[in-house]
């Protein structure tokens, strides 16, 4: 009996093959185009791209472990939240969808929110009304594209429409829906105020079901294409990031995680929706019932390393990661006077600022390449400490860190984690992502583990425990202090380039 958990990232989609012990027989994975930003702050990408991934991914996976469509005793699902791939009736895409990181919606999040009221949009769905939540994105297309709207009937978040592809079903589980600010994440169900107040209909949501319930079957035509079995069942799932903290056994309350990867994301597994009134984390349910988790992020983490890579190093390929970590091992902590603010794509937690923009901040003629990337991957770690500061001053517990993403994969970043968070971090001994989350949601739907806390007692295990190192820890919170002050500072200069560049769009 085998297993397959498959994410639709950004980049690409991945498919895992796990087995009955938790044991990873192989992977691969399907690049997707890249995004498309055909304005500052957009980013689209075509549904249909998912499932060619997909689709090419699976049988691949089967060839290379030799693996027969009868040992797949089910599928899971992960991928990246929040996106909107809107349907017409006949469920054909009516737009490329707009994915998470998409900033445009700030008018319909402005207008969300004094339509309710703050307050009452956190007692509705216990979130704020943000850019990337999903409602905001059909909200904006009802308004700019009203001819779409006409014959929108449907939508789906992204791994959402590769299981459609798969099984013939709509379907959408509980953590990946509490993204859309359309659920009532406290009990776990629609909200019908928030469907009431933008005036929806019901019909254009697909059914719910908690995380590991079944929620299709693999398709005579989607087997032909996939190389698996007709009739494999295939679980609800999870968004990638409850279903990434499964798999590194983030499931009870006090376990924490911390991941970078395009985004950055600490992740906190609770026994009941804390509600931040303020707005500035998410509460989200877990893939595990009668669990919640809350989590803050940011937007740019390893897309900030990846940008300095792509653009100032000149080069594109993977090990310029490695090498520029260890250039940047030979800096000490603090990078000799040098900040970096990761708001290359607005920011969520703690700013919710759609406008924010990054910056390097303390530059000198003495500074070099590998001062920048020192900074950046301090900053990265600053801005995901402001989210455990918000889970201080909310009472939310928190044990040792997990580590995972990009970050975990870096010594000098798992170190600067644990100087940084003043704490110490863990690495599990196979941190396989989303795809292993929705590998073991695949078997806890079909009884290989009677429960998510089970599943994780068994296949979890800490490989690594990196302490902080007092000196250099003691230093950053020195630099961290900094850093809280560069927001504040560049807030009006963010809003005035924001409204310059709108004006000379204008003009133009």
């Amino acid at each position: 009996m085998k297993l397959i958990g498959i994410d639709v990232g950004t980049g690409g989609t991945r498919v895992l093959l796990v087995d009955a012990a938790g044991k990873v027989i192989g992977s691969t994975v399907q690049d997707h185009a890249p995004f498309q930003s055909p304005h500052p702050g957009w980013a689209e990408q075509d549904p249909e791209d998912w499932w060619r991934a997909a689709a090419h991914a699976i049988p691949a996976l089967l060839q290379a472990t030799s693996t027969s469509p009868d040992e797949i005793a089910s599928v899971g699902l992960s991928g990246q939240m929040h996106g909107a791939v809107l349907l017409d009736a006949a469920d054909r895409v009516l737009r490329p969808a707009l994915i998470w990181c998409d900033q445009r919606t700030a008018a319909e999040a402005t207008w969300l929110t004094e339509q309710l009221g703050a307050a009452r949009l956190i007692e509705f769905t216990s979130n704020p009304a943000l850019t990337n939540f999903t409602l905001t994105k059909l909200l904006w297309v009802r308004t700019h594209e009203p001819a779409i709207w006409q014959k929108f009937r449907s939508f789906l978040l992204p791994k959402d429409y590769v299981r459609f592809r798969l099984t013939g079903e709509k379907a959408m589980d509980v953590a990946d829906a509490s993204g859309t600010l359309l659920l009532d994440v406290a009990h776990r169900r629609w909200s019908t105020e928030m469907l009431f107040a933008v005036e929806m209909r019901e019909s254009i949501l697909p059914r719910l079901h908690e995380c590991h319930e079944i929620a299709g079957a693999v398709t005579a035509e989607a087997a032909a294409l996939t190389g698996l079995r007709a009739g494999t069942p295939v679980v609800a799932g999870a968004g990638d990031q409850a279903a990434g903290a499964l798999g590194m056994g983030i499931v009870r309350p006090g376990d924490v995680s911390a991941t970078i990867g395009t985004s950055g994301v600490v992740f906190a597994a609770t026994n009941r929706p804390f509600l931040d009134p303020q707005g500035r984390l998410h509460t989200f349910c877990h893939a595990v019932p009668g669990r919640w988790h809350i989590m803050g992020v940011t937007q740019a983490a390893g897309l900030s390393l990846r940008w300095f890579r792509d653009t100032l190093a000149g080069t594109s390929d993977e090990d310029a990661y490695t090498r520029l970590a260890d250039s940047a091992a030979s800096v000490p902590p603090g990078a000799e006077g040098l900040l970096w603010a990761p708001y290359l794509m607005g920011e969520r937690t703690p700013h919710l600022d759609p406008e924010a923009r990054g910056a390097l901040v303390g530059l000198t003629a003495s500074h070099r390449s590998p001062h920048i990337v020192r900074a950046i991957m301090e900053g990265v770690a600053f801005s995901l400490k402001d989210t455990l500061s918000i889970f201080a001053e909310l009472g939310v517990p928190v044990g040792a860190i997990r580590l995972g993403g990009g970050g975990a994969r870096s010594p000098l970043w798992r170190q600067i984690q644990a100087d940084v968070y003043a704490r110490p971090v863990e690495i599990v001994a196979a941190e396989e992502g989303a795809a292993y989350g929705a590998a073991l949601l695949a078997g806890i739907g079909t009884g290989v583990w009677p429960s998510a806390d089970a599943a994780c007692d068994a296949v979890i295990q800490v490989s690594d425990r990196i302490a902080p190192m007092p000196t250099d820890s003691a230093k950053l919170q020195d630099f961290y202090a900094l850093y809280r002050s560069l927001y504040p500072s560049l807030q009006p200069v963010f809003r005035g380039l924001h409204a310059a560049t709108a004006k000379v769009k204008t003009n133009g």
